[in-house]
């Protein structure tokens, strides 16, 4: 039977219940409205808000957390897993109102960039194009994850803009992948799938630091990272990268699909600060 990657006894084995669209505090086990999770933010950096791509459900609750921090006065940025680099400029285009949703998809390559029904997304981007929300291309270029898997970080173009370090060591993020891996065989090819990976959120955490750098940054503002639950469970992905480099733990956010029926499903404490029950895709 395959490991159930959201009850991992990686800290503990103290379990919660996620419960279907409400907001759950994994220390306590209560809910919390969006406007206490919006307060309990306060004073923090980084947002991470994991999702099911194909969730409806989950990407209508990133946009909740979105527009709560807004509503709450906090200058928010928004960084997309959706989206490489090189489409920064035109994610500056939407936010200021210069594509409509048919040209900005187009222009910005949506189906090769990322694929999936954008209608799924398009709460996030029209909120945030309607209050005025940066929103950042975190990804990096797909080629380095192919060329790390296969060939090796060494492989990498040599003028490629890469994190600092790509650091292999963590256990826990190890065994977190591997659960998600499970059924797939030990070998070379499992070690280059760990090396992308560990590039992947490397990557995107050295993409929201990059941004960070060069904006105005103020005790108010609050970036939030939309990316897949894989990147952030356990706070062990981005989230982990950017607590190595910064020292900021951030609030991690979990979306956590029901079995269909079900309104309720436990799962570990540790897994996110916080986790949302959504419906089932299948």
């Amino acid at each position: 039977m395959l490991a159930d990657v959201y009850q991992l006894p990686l800290f503990s084995n103290r379990t919660v219940e996620a419960r279907l669209n409400q907001i759950v505090d994994t220390r306590t086990g209560r809910v919390v409205t969006l406007e206490e999770f919006a307060e309990r933010c306060a004073g923090e950096r980084f947002v991470y808000v994991g999702e099911n791509h194909d969730s409806a459900d989950a990407h209508r609750w990133q946009a909740l957390v979105i527009g709560a921090l807004d509503r709450a006065g906090r200058n928010v940025i928004v960084g997309l897993e959706m989206y490489q680099r090189p489409m920064q400029v035109h994610l500056d285009k939407w936010v200021l109102g210069k594509y409509e949703e048919t040209e900005f998809l187009e222009r910005s390559d949506w189906k090769n960039q990322w694929g999936f029904d954008f209608s799924l997304y398009r709460p996030i981007f029209k909120y945030c194009q309607d209050h005025t929300i940066r929103l950042v291309a975190l990804n990096v270029p797909r080629d380095w994850v192919r060329i790390a898997s296969r060939e090796g970080y060494d492989a990498l173009p040599a003028d490629a803009e890469l994190p600092p370090e790509l650091y292999l060591g963590n256990e826990k993020h190890r065994q977190v992948f591997d659960a998600m891996m499970e059924g797939h065989p030990p070998g070379a090819a499992l070690e280059g799938m760990y090396r992308g990976q560990v590039l992947w959120d490397e990557g995107m955490a050295d993409s929201a630091l990059r941004y960070l750098e060069r904006t105005v940054v103020t005790p108010n503002t609050v970036f939030v990272v939309l990316a897949g639950n894989g990147h952030v469970l356990y706070r062990q992905g981005i989230n982990y990268r950017v607590w190595r480099r910064t020292g900021d733990r951030g609030i991690t956010v979990v979306t956590v699909a029901m079995e269909r029926g079900s309104v309720r499903r436990p799962v570990s404490a540790d897994v996110g600060d916080y986790v949302i029950g959504i419906r089932s895709s299948e």
